[in-house]
Parts: structure tokens; C-alpha cells; sequence
């Protein structure tokens, strides 16, 4: 399933086909940064003791080649949706495990 470019959100974690999370971090026009897990990671679950994203690059693509790539729906928290929204604990290791801290900073200010 395709997304649209609309449904590409900031703070929100996405799941491709091929079983890869992928976290937008920050978003300024039509430029993003997001953080990719490796491709076959295994489900969250609520227990989940850290987000997948440790030692990953992040990525800085147009939001609509993001939204390009095949997605799946997935279950987070009891709920199943294209989309699941990071609380601010996640979002925050997301950034600080991919090391994205700056680049988010370049970017806003672009």
C-alpha cells in the first residue's frame, strides 16, 4: 500500500513491506529526515525495551518519494493502522540513536 504524501507526519512511525520501521523525525516543505530500522525487524511489543534504530543513519529525502515506498499496516498498542504516533520518550531516543539531533537542527532552519 502506497501512502500519501499527507499521511507522511512528523512523529510518527511507519512499517514498510519489507518489515522496516521507519520514524519521521522532522519535516520543513517538502524535505524530511527520517530514521530507518534494518529491513526483517522483528514487531514492536508494548515491552519493547528500546526503539529498533540503534547505530542506523538517518535519511533526508523528499516526502514524497517516503510516501513511494510500500507500506503495511501493523499493530501498535492494541490498534492497527498504516500510522502510529511516537510519544515524546520514543521520539526522542529514536533521534538520539541515529545520532540526528543536528541534522534535524540544519534542516528546520533551511
Amino acid at each position: 500500500m502506497k501512502l500519501k504524501e499527507k499521511q507522511v507526519e512528523v512523529g510518527y512511525l511507519y512499517l514498510t513491506s519489507a518489515n522496516q520501521y521507519r520514524a519521521v523525525l522532522a519535516m520543513n516543505g517538502e524535505f524530511i529526515i527520517y530514521a530507518p530500522s534494518l529491513e526483517g525487524t522483528a514487531p514492536l511489543t508494548l515491552n519493547a525495551p528500546t526503539m529498533p534504530f540503534e547505530n542506523q543513519p538517518f535519511k533526508k529525502c523528499r516526502s514524497v518519494i517516503f510516501a513511494k515506498k510500500d507500506y503495511q499496516v501493523f499493530d501498535s498498542n492494541g490498534s492497527e493502522a498504516i500510522k502510529h504516533k511516537l510519544d515524546e520518550c520514543q521520539l526522542a531516543e529514536i533521534i538520539a540513536q541515529c545520532n540526528a539531533k543536528s541534522a534535524i537542527a540544519t534542516l528546520l532552519a533551511e
